[in-house]
C-alpha cells in the first residue's frame, strides 16, 4: 500500500486547508485511515480517523473544526482544516491500518505517507 498526501501550504489564521491522501496498491487491506501531526519538537499526534464504515474520531484540539471524510470507491481521504490557529502548524501525516475500527495507537497503523507542510500565520 502506498499513500500520497497531498494539500499543505501556507494560510492565515481563520482560514481553511483540505489535505488529500490517496491509497494505492494493495488497497483492499485498508480499513480505518488516520492523519496525524507532527510540530516542530513535538510527538507525532492523532487528528482525526475515520473507519471504512464513516465513524469518525477526534482529538479534542481540533473537534468543531476539522473533518475527516473518505470515499471508499476512490481509495481517498480528505482532512478538511477551518478555522486554523497557529498552533495547528505541523507536518500532517495519513496513515492507514488493517483494523476496522477506530483506531487512536499510532502503532496499529501499518501504512503511513509522505508529511505535508501546513503552516498557519497569525
Amino acid at each position: 500500500v502506498q499513500l500520497q498526501a497531498s494539500g499543505g501550504g501556507l494560510v492565515q489564521a481563520g482560514g481553511s486547508l483540505r489535505l488529500s491522501c490517496a491509497a494505492s496498491g494493495s488497497v483492499f487491506s485498508i480499513k480505518t485511515m488516520g492523519w496525524y501531526r507532527q510540530a516542530p519538537g513535538k510527538e507525532r499526534e492523532l487528528v482525526a480517523s475515520i473507519t471504512s464504515g464513516g465513524t469518525t474520531d477526534y482529538a479534542d484540539s481540533v473537534k468543531g473544526r476539522f473533518t475527516i471524510s473518505r470515499d471508499n470507491s476512490e481509495n481517498t481521504a480528505w482532512l478538511q482544516m477551518d478555522s486554523l490557529k497557529p498552533e495547528d502548524t505541523a507536518v500532517y501525516y495519513c496513515a492507514a491500518s488493517r483494523y476496522s475500527f477506530i483506531v487512536r495507537a499510532m502503532g496499529l497503523y501499518g501504512y503511513w505517507g509522505q508529511g505535508t507542510l501546513v503552516t498557519v500565520s497569525s
